[in-house]
């Protein structure tokens, strides 16, 4: 009973309604942030726009290195405020954790790595990962899915953005053992919640010339949760009269995304759905070295691979794919209303692909990363790097 209490406790905590005000613009005011940061090893840059890093884990602080060289060569006027939290490097903690929200939250834009999570159970059922998630309500993930100019897959020339709600669902961290043998998962869904994923979905739609949203589901099983987001969804999308709606059941989906890609322009899910379509999008265009990803709350702006894998296996090994990261980091400055030095980084990784001779393994290739960072750098001078 102690157990179950404490869960309604977590429940009411979690569906609490957050300030539901409408989402953070995509683009920032150009203006830097010039207050000074409490960390004595922080040196601020003048005129430069502070970033907090967050390297992660598996090649995390690779493929940060190879962002780090590639903005010095374009001389980007970043200024990156490194913070490290691992829960399988001995290296997070209460205080680590309120040190990088302290950063983040001052500096409002992050680039992150994976946050490994390891499996076992050691008294905390939500990740270091998820309670930076929730702790800043970074309610929508984006995936923006696109082939690469260049780089042959299955299904060539897609352009699909995956949208998902992050903060509750299945990842609400509420468990507990009713009985021996029995444990209760909980899934949350809220009004609230759903109704301002599905808002920003359209929002989404609108402001980048998309013609389409689809709301992916399960409530022919889930009745009342999946129920209330698919309803949250259609009363939505009747304030968006130019935005063509679609609902699809989730299994029907993947499949679908299999067949004929083509058919998507934006989809719209809960969270569990998010991660596994992504992951599914992602292996359709190159896999998880190739797509960018990006999260928003209302205030904040958090950048990072579209398919989260640390890819241990790889680390000190000199062939992580630096793609996706590159790209996010391109999309940040964009974001950061560094238009120019945004174009300039992205085409540059556009070239050496299409180039195709610099490629890493998981692109079927022989080079390494330092090769494939060289290359980036490269070809940045042609657009007055």
């Amino acid at each position: 009973m102690a157990a179950l209490g404490r869960v309604r406790c977590l429940t009411r905590a979690l569906v609490a309604a957050p300030n539901p005000g409408a989402w953070r613009s995509l683009c920032t005011s150009t203006v830097a942030q010039a207050s000074s940061r409490t960390q004595g090893e922080d040196v601020r840059v003048e005129g430069a726009f502070p970033v907090t890093m967050l390297p992660g884990d598996g090649v995390g602080p690779e493929l940060m290195h190879a962002v780090k060289e590639v903005f010095k060569a374009a001389s980007v006027p970043v200024e990156f405020q490194e913070h490290h939290l691992s829960e399988v490097q001995n290296m997070a903690s209460e205080e680590k954790l309120e040190q990088v929200l302290s950063s983040m939250k001052e500096n409002k834009v992050a680039i992150i790595g994976k946050i490994h999570t390891p499996m076992e159970y050691k008294g905390e059922l939500a990740s270091y990962d998820m309670r930076l998630r929730r702790k800043l309500d970074l309610f929508a993930n984006v995936v923006h899915v696109k082939s690469l100019p260049g780089y042959k897959t299955r299904h060539n020339n897609l352009d699909l953005v995956i949208i998902r709600e992050q903060t509750e669902g299945e990842y609400s961290s509420l468990e507990h053992e009713s009985a021996r043998g029995v444990i209760e998962c909980l899934k949350i869904v809220t009004r609230t919640k759903s109704q301002r994923i599905a808002k920003f979905a359209f929002d989404y739609a609108t402001k980048k010339g998309r013609g389409k949203v689809t709301a992916v589901h399960k409530a022919n099983i889930m009745k009342l949760g999946d129920g209330l987001f698919l309803q949250c969804c259609e009363e939505v999308a009747e304030l968006y009269p130019k935005i063509k709606f679609e609902k699809m059941i989730i299994d029907n989906c993947c499949m679908q995304l299999v067949q004929n890609p083509y058919q998507f322009d934006v989809l719209v899910m809960p969270n569990l759905y998010g991660n596994i379509i992504d992951n599914l999008a992602a292996g359709l265009v190159g896999g998880a070295g190739v797509v960018p990803g990006e999260s928003y709350s209302a205030e904040y702006a958090v950048f990072e691979t579209g398919a989260r894998h640390p890819f241990a296996q790889a680390v000190g090994r000199n062939i992580a794919n630096p793609t996706a990261m590159l790209l996010s980091a391109s999309n940040m400055l964009r974001h950061l209303n560094l238009e120019h030095h945004s174009n300039m980084i992205a085409e540059a990784v556009k070239k050496v692909i299409k180039v195709g001779k610099v490629r890493t393994r998981d692109m079927g290739g022989y080079s390494t990363t330092t090769d494939f960072i060289k290359s980036v750098i490269g070809h940045l001078h042609p657009y007055g790097g």
